[in-house]
C-alpha cells in the first residue's frame, strides 16, 4: 500500500511515516518508479509505535522494543533480551511515577474544583472513582 493509504488506515500523518522510517521504526519497498509501497503488517507495526510513544518512550528505545514485540498482537517475541527487560523495566517505573504525578495533581484539582462548587474537598474526592 502506498503512504497516503497507511497513514489514512493509521491517522499518522504522512511525515510521521517517513520519520518512522529514518529511525528504523519502519520499513518500505519502493516502487519502480520510486514511490514507498508498505506490506499490510506495517498497519499493525504503525499503531504499536503510537501505543509506544504515547507510553512515552523515546524512538532510540521503541526501535530497540520492536523486534521483541509482535505487531499483529503486541504479545513479547521470543527475542527479548534481559539488557532490555531491564530497559524496559526503568521505562515502566519512570511511567508509574508520572502517573502518580496525574494523580496527585488531579486531586488539586478536584479539590480546587470542590472549593468552587462550594463543596467539602474530602466530600467532593469521595465521590470519584479513585482512578
Amino acid at each position: 500500500m502506498r503512504i497516503g493509504e497507511l497513514a489514512a488506515r493509521t491517522g499518522v500523518s504522512e511525515r510521521s511515516l517517513r520519520y518512522y522510517e529514518t529511525q528504523n521504526l519502519l520499513v518500505s519497498d519502493r516502487t519502480p518508479g520510486g514511490h514507498r509501497d508498505y506490506a499490510e503488517s506495517a498497519v499493525d507495526r504503525v499503531i504499536r509505535i503510537q501505543e509506544f510513544y504515547a507510553a512515552g518512550l523515546s524512538s532510540p528505545k521503541i526501535a530497540e522494543l520492536l523486534p521483541c514485540v509482535r505487531d499483529a498482537d503486541g504479545g513479547p517475541s521470543e527475542i527479548a533480551t534481559p539488557r532490555l527487560v531491564s530497559d524496559l523495566s526503568v521505562e515502566r517505573e519512570r511511567i508509574d511515577r508520572k502517573i502518580d504525578e496525574l494523580r496527585r495533581s488531579r486531586e488539586v484539582l478536584d479539590d480546587v474544583i470542590a472549593t468552587a462548587a462550594g463543596e467539602s474537598p474530602s466530600e467532593h474526592r469521595t465521590a470519584r472513582p479513585p482512578f
